[in-house]
């Protein structure tokens, strides 16, 4: 059994020991691995809990930043936790390509179905994910998929919130405790845009060089020929300063944007969600771009 860090707060330690309880008797599990705060917190306590028994999966698609790829192997190497890297190849899908408001969900299905395959052929009881109690309250189609599925979710059967998820990785000295939160890449793209490997090339070469320049928490999200930057708002004014803004400028015009932007509101999970629409009858809309 785990030793539960003293520094965890007492309410804290009841769900820790419950996640310990709830992984335990599972069995085996293989656990979806992006290498971000979630599904490192989650891998780890399951490898402790299960040891050989747990196997990380891990997507590398076009969708995913070469970054993120490197960040969950080295974390799976350094705890000494086997790791299988699979490839969907979403991008062949029709239904991705054109990035429709349930792209998430058919993307789920094609992801966690693969896990499920690799789960299987490793003699592996279960699949887990992990989303936590904060992923309950956006648009989340991605989450229809994990229940169609029968995915664990163990964070969210503890009702662990983000912030605890944080506060308890960092008594674990765990590296991702303060990892800025990550979306895939196609979340980058308004509704009914088409998503293509150039534009995804496009996306993840201007974030990575705002991550280079010291901006860790940002998005750059594609309107076209259009890039909208979000970064927190404290930190606006030192993008916005004439040094760094023409550094983005000219930066962003090589990687193939005619024109960047400044969210002046600021950075905020799931803003493209804001061009969703659900009418009186339940039905989704969403508005194109013209």
């Amino acid at each position: 059994m785990i030793r539960t860090p003293v520094s965890i707060p007492d309410e804290l330690r009841v769900k820790y020991e419950a996640l310990e309880a709830y992984i335990r008797e599972l069995g085996s599990l293989a656990a979806g691995f992006s290498g971000g705060v979630d599904s490192s917190f989650l891998l780890y306590t399951a490898h402790e809990v299960l040891g050989d028994k747990v196997i990380a999966v891990t997507g590398n698609d076009a969708y995913i930043p070469e970054r993120e790829i490197n960040e969950a192997s080295a974390f799976c190497r350094k705890h000494g936790i086997r790791q299988v890297i699979c490839n969907t190849d979403q991008l062949k899908e029709e239904w991705f390509r054109n990035n429709s408001p349930d792209r998430c969900y058919f993307c789920k299905l094609g992801i966690f179905r693969e896990i499920k395959r690799i789960a299987e052929e490793n003699g592996i009881s279960y699949v887990a994910e992990g989303s936590n109690m904060d992923d309950t309250g956006d648009y989340r189609p991605g989450l229809r998929a994990v229940e169609e599925l029968s995915v664990k979710s163990p964070l969210r059967e503890v009702k662990l919130s983000k912030a605890e998820i944080r506060t308890i990785s960092k008594a674990l000295g765990l590296p991702t405790w303060n990892k800025p939160a990550y979306a895939c890449l196609a979340s980058r793209f308004v509704y009914g845009e088409e998503i293509t490997e150039k534009k995804l090339r496009m996306v993840e070469q201007a974030e990575q060089f705002l991550i280079d320049l010291g901006f860790p928490e940002e998005r750059v999200r594609m309107h076209g020929n259009i890039a909208r930057i979000e970064v927190p708002p404290e930190d606006i004014p030192r993008l916005a300063g004439n040094e760094i803004r023409e550094k983005v400028f000219r930066k962003f015009r090589e990687t193939g944007f005619l024109f960047v932007t400044l969210d002046m509101c600021g950075y905020r999970t799931g803003s493209m969600n804001a061009t969703i629409n659900i009418d009186d009858a339940g039905v989704k809309r969403y508005f194109a771009p013209s």
